[in-house]
C-alpha cells in the first residue's frame, strides 16, 4: 500500500501537504470498516459531521496531524464533530506500533485492501474529508501542515456550528 501511494504521489506530481479544497457537496462514499472494537460505518453517524482521515504509519505528517485531531475530538465532540481516522497500512502492527506512539481519543478503523481509500480518491497521506450531518462532502485535504490548521478548524467549527443550529430548529 505505502508503495502505491507513493508512486500515486510521485507520478502525479503531488506532494504531502497540498492547500484545501472544496469538495462538491455530492453523496460521501458509504462505508463500512473494521475497527479494533468491531465496525465502523459512516452510516451510524448521520447527523454528525464527520471527519474522516486517511492516514499511515509510514507517513510523518500523519504523525505532526493525531496531536490536532485528538484536540479536535475533545473540543468539538460534544458540539456533534465524530472524527474517523482510516489506516491504509496492509501492516496491522506498523499501524498498532504508530498508535502506540501517537495515541488517539477518536475513532480508528482499518482499510489494508484500500477499498474506502480508493471510493475517496484519496491522493495522498494524510487526505482528510469533511462530511456535513446530511452525508455530503463539505472539504477535502491533502497533508497536514501547521499553517493550515486554522483554516482547517474554522471550516470544522463552522459544519459543527451549522450541526447544532439545525438540530434545534424545527
Amino acid at each position: 500500500m505505502r508503495a502505491f501511494f507513493l508512486s500515486l504521489m510521485v507520478s502525479s506530481g503531488l506532494l504531502l501537504a497540498l492547500p484545501m479544497a472544496r469538495a462538491d457537496n455530492t453523496a460521501a462514499p458509504a462505508f463500512s470498516i473494521a475497527s479494533e472494537t468491531g465496525q465502523i460505518s459512516l452510516s451510524e453517524h448521520k447527523g454528525k459531521v464527520v471527519y474522516l482521515d486517511f492516514w499511515a504509519s509510514w507517513c510523518g505528517p500523519c504523525r505532526a496531524s493525531f496531536k490536532w485531531l485528538n484536540e479536535a475530538q475533545e473540543r468539538y465532540g460534544p458540539q456533534g464533530l465524530v472524527i474517523i481516522a482510516v489506516n491504509v497500512d496492509q501492516d496491522k502492527e506498523a499501524a498498532r506500533q504508530f498508535l502506540k506512539e501517537n495515541p488517539a481519543n477518536f475513532k480508528i478503523g482499518f482499510d489494508p485492501e484500500g477499498g474506502v481509500a480508493k471510493s475517496y480518491q484519496v491522493r495522498g497521506m494524510p487526505s482528510s474529508y469533511l462530511i456535513d450531518r446530511d452525508g455530503r462532502l463539505q472539504s477535502a485535504h491533502i497533508g497536514y501542515r501547521l499553517k493550515d490548521k486554522s483554516a482547517l478548524e474554522e471550516e470544522v467549527r463552522k459544519l459543527v456550528s451549522e450541526a447544532k443550529l439545525a438540530a434545534v430548529t424545527p
